[in-house]
């Protein structure tokens, strides 16, 4: 298992990914005791910071560059996701995570059936996805190439209708929220180009940064941690919009007993 140090590093610099794991943490509750599987965490940092809250963690990601991410971080219990089959036996887990991946499998109904399947009747689900959201600002980031295409996204997102509609009738939506407004999005187009114009390539799971992204642009994360005050700064004027929708959707929901 490697040293953790450049993942907190990127962490301690991402406002976006801070705000998921917090929000993902409210939602999840007290894991100490409990079996847990998190889906789709991106580089392996939200694995790692999902385990130190307690509890027995599995991990899981769709390709072999995230989950040797994941593994050169967390270490075992990492596995590979193919064809929306959860490589899990049925009800082994208390709570399932989904951060991100929604939005990447081609067919979600049955992956959605696989959610089910794993979760022991009355365990919790929380799922992370992008919310679907037409604004100048994402069609602005269209026409800069961030495009679903790019970010591994088979679908753009959810609404909390079709949420809903894909996780019932084996789920109870009991709670959503929508978070990541304007200020924070546009935060995320500018590193976003950045990253594009760095070379960074997208794949079947997005645009994820590895501590070999980071070992080849030291100078350029040196740059950005300078500027990060500010990027902070930014994303605290979402405070001034309170009656909009966020660009993130999170939702927690309960398996229902058969």
């Amino acid at each position: 298992m490697a040293d953790p140090g450049w993942a907190l590093a990127l962490f301690r610099r991402s406002v976006l990914k801070q705000r998921k794991l917090a929000e993902i943490g409210a939602m999840l509750g007290p894991t100490a005791g409990l079996r847990c599987l998190d889906l789709g965490s991106d580089n392996g940092i939200v694995s790692l910071l999902l385990r130190r809250r307690g509890g027995e963690w599995a991990s899981a990601d769709l390709t072999e560059d995230s989950v040797a991410s994941i593994r050169e971080l967390v270490g075992s219990d990492v596995h590979r996701v193919e064809d929306a089959r959860l490589p899990f036996r049925d009800a082994e887990f208390d709570r399932v995570v989904v951060v991100d991946m929604l939005e990447h499998v081609p067919d979600d109904r049955r992956f959605a059936a696989e959610l089910a399947r794993v979760l022991r009747p009355e365990g919790r689900l929380v799922v992370n996805t992008p919310h679907i959201k037409d604004t100048p600002l994402r069609r602005l980031r269209h026409r800069l190439g961030q495009t679903d295409e790019r970010h591994g996204h088979v679908r753009p997102g959810y609404t909390v209708a079709g949420l809903r509609a894909l996780l019932e009738p084996r789920f109870t939506l009991e709670a959503y929220r929508t978070y990541s407004r304007f200020f924070t999005e546009t935060v995320d187009t500018a590193i976003q180009l950045g990253l594009a114009r760095s070379g960074k390539k997208g794949s079947a799971k997005g645009v994820v940064v590895t501590g070999a992204d980071l070992r080849r642009h030291r100078t350029l994360f040196r740059a950005y941690s300078v500027l990060y005050p500010a990027v902070w700064a930014v994303s605290k004027l979402d405070l001034l919009l309170p009656w909009t929708s966020g660009y993130m959707l999170i939702a927690a929901a309960s398996r229902r007993r058969p």
